[in-house]
C-alpha cells in the first residue's frame, strides 16, 4: 500500500470519532459556520466591493477560527480525519463537477437574432429549464441569459423576464438529476441513487414549471401589448446558430462519468488514506471530469468564451467559499447526528414528532434557510438531521428526502443569494442596462407573491 495509507488512527488502531453529543460539542462550535453563512449573505449587500476583493480572506478567517480550537480540543488525529473525510469524499468531487459543467457550458455559444415575444421568451425559459437538470443550473443560465437579453433589448418591460428566468432556469429546472443543482449532487455523494432524484422530483417540479410558465406567459403577454412599437426582425438579422457544439458531446461525457460512478462498483478496488475509503469508480469519475474540462478549455475557440464573457471568477469564488463551508460545517453535522443528545436538538424536534419526521416542516425549514444562506450546506444539515443514511431515506422515508430536496432546490429561487447562478444572472442583466430589483425588492415584489403560494400548494399536494 502507498505510504499514506495507515492501518489505524489512534493508539488502538480505531477510526477517529467525533462525538457530537452535548457533553462534547456545545452550540458554540456552530458559530464559525453561522458566521461564514451570514458573511455570504450580508457582505455582498452592504459592502460589495470589499467582498469582491476579500471573500477568500473572510472564508479563511472562519475556517481557521474553527480548525485552531478544534485541533486543541480533539487532537490531531480526529482533526485530520474529519478534514480528509470532508475533503476527499465531498468537497473535491463537488468542485470537480462544478468546474467541468462551468467550463464546458462556457464553451457553447447560441448565436442569432431573436425577437422577445411572449411565445419565444416562454420557449427559451422552458428550454433552459429542461437543460438545467443535465448541464447544471449555472451552465444552462450562462448559456441562455445573453440570448434572452438580446431578444428583449428593445422592450421597455423586461425585468419580469429575467426574474422568471432566475426562478426556473437558475433554480427549479435543476431538480431532476444530481447534475442539476449542488445540493442534489451532495445527496448523490452521500448515496442517493442518480435516478431516484429524477423519479421522485418529477411531479413537484412539473407542477412548479407548468404553474410558473403559465403565470409568466400571461404576464409577458400583458406587458408585451403595452410596448410602444411592435418588434420585428431587422433586415440584418442573424440566423440562429450554435458555436462550440462539440462541447455538448463533452457534456454527455460528464453525465456518463457521474452515472458510471453510481452503477459500477470498481471491482471492489479501493484505497484507504487515513481511514478514508477512496473507491476506484469515484476516482475514475473525477479524473474523467477533469479531462473533459481540460479538453473543453483547450479545444474551444477563445472567441466563443469572449463572446460569452467567460471568466474564472465565479468558479474560484465558489471553490473558496465552499472550502470554508465544508470545514466549518463539520461540528454542525456531528451535532445533528447526535439527534436529541446534541446541542441542536431544537432543530431536530421541530421537524419531527414522537420520532417521526414532519415532512412539511422539512420542506419549509430546508427551503427558508436555503433562501437566505446557501442551499448546498442547508441540504446537508437537514439530510443529516433526518438520519444521514441514504438507503433508509430512499426506502423508508422517501417523502422526507423529497421534502429536503425540493426545499433546497425550489426555494433557492426566493432570493438572489439562494443559489449561485441567481447573482450571476442579476449581474449580467444589470451590466446590459436592465434595472433589476434590489435584494428586498426581489423578495417582496416577486418571490413572496408568486412563489410562496405555489410552495404552499406543493406542501399540501406532496407532503
Amino acid at each position: 500500500m502507498p505510504a499514506l495509507i495507515l492501518a489505524g488512527g489512534g493508539t488502538h488502531g480505531e477510526i477517529p470519532h467525533l462525538d457530537g453529543s452535548l457533553g462534547n460539542l456545545g452550540i458554540i462550535w456552530v458559530i464559525p459556520f453561522i458566521g461564514l453563512l451570514l458573511s455570504i449573505a450580508i457582505f455582498p449587500l452592504v459592502a460589495p466591493l470589499f467582498w469582491h476583493h476579500h471573500f477568500g480572506k473572510v472564508s479563511l478567517f472562519w475556517a481557521v477560527s474553527l480548525i485552531g480550537p478544534f485541533l486543541m480540543k480533539e487532537g490531531w488525529e480526529v482533526t485530520l480525519y474529519e478534514l480528509l473525510h470532508v475533503g476527499f469524499l465531498e468537497y473535491f468531487p463537488f468542485i470537480i463537477l462544478l468546474l467541468a459543467l462551468f467550463t464546458i457550458s462556457g464553451g457553447v455559444q447560441l448565436t442569432g437574432s431573436l425577437v422577445g415575444t411572449p411565445i419565444l421568451n416562454t420557449l427559451i425559459i422552458l428550454i433552459g429549464t429542461v437543460l438545467a437538470s443535465w448541464m447544471g443550473t449555472t451552465g444552462a443560465a450562462m448559456l441562455l441569459i445573453r440570448p434572452l437579453i438580446r431578444a428583449n433589448a428593445h422592450r421597455k418591460h423586461k425585468v419580469h423576464v429575467i426574474v422568471f428566468f432566475i426562478f426556473l432556469v437558475a433554480n427549479i429546472g435543476g431538480s431532476l438529476t444530481p447534475l442539476g443543482d449542488p445540493p442534489l449532487f451532495l445527496g448523490f455523494l452521500k448515496g442517493v441513487d442518480f435516478f431516484w432524484t429524477t423519479t421522485a422530483m418529477f411531479a413537484p417540479m412539473t407542477f412548479m414549471v407548468v404553474s410558473l410558465l403559465g403565470i409568466f406567459f400571461v404576464m409577458d403577454t400583458y406587458f408585451f401589448k403595452k410596448e410602444l412599437m411592435p418588434m420585428t426582425p431587422d433586415e440584418n438579422s442573424e440566423k440562429l446558430g450554435l458555436k462550440g457544439s462539440f462541447n455538448l458531446v463533452l457534456l454527455a461525457g460528464v453525465v456518463a462519468g457521474v452515472l458510471l460512478s453510481g452503477f459500477w462498483d470498481g471491482e471492489g478496488i479501493h484505497y484507504d488514506v487515513f481511514h478514508i475509503r477512496l473507491e476506484l469508480q469515484n476516482l475514475v469519475r473525477d479524473g474523467l471530469l477533469l479531462g473533459l474540462a481540460y479538453a473543453s478549455w483547450t479545444l474551444t475557440s477563445k472567441s466563443i468564451r469572449e463572446a460569452n464573457e467567460y471568466t474564472w471568477f465565479p468558479i474560484v469564488e465558489v471553490a473558496k467559499l465552499f472550502a470554508a463551508i465544508f470545514v466549518t460545517i463539520i461540528p454542525a453535522i456531528a451535532i445533528l447526528k447526535a439527534g436529541g443528545n446534541g446541542a441542536l436538538k431544537s432543530i431536530v424536534s421541530s421537524v419531527s414528532e414522537n420520532g417521526e419526521p414532519i415532512n412539511t416542516m422539512y420542506f419549509w425549514a430546508t427551503g427558508i434557510l436555503s433562501s437566505f444562506l446557501d442551499n448546498a450546506p442547508t441540504y446537508l444539515v437537514f439530510f443529516n438531521t433526518a438520519g444521514g443514511d441514504a438507503a433508509t431515506l430512499m426506502g423508508d422515508l422517501p417523502n422526507t428526502l423529497l421534502a429536503i430536496s425540493a426545499g433546497a432546490v425550489f426555494m433557492g429561487a426566493n432570493t438572489y443569494i439562494g443559489n449561485a447562478p441567481n447573482f450571476m444572472v442579476k449581474s449580467i442583466s444589470e451590466s446590459s442596462g436592465i434595472e433589476m430589483p434590489s435584494f428586498f425588492g426581489y423578495l417582496l415584489k416577486w418571490s413572496l407573491p408568486i412563489l410562496f403560494p405555489l410552495f404552499i400548494l406543493v406542501s399540501i399536494l406532496f407532503f
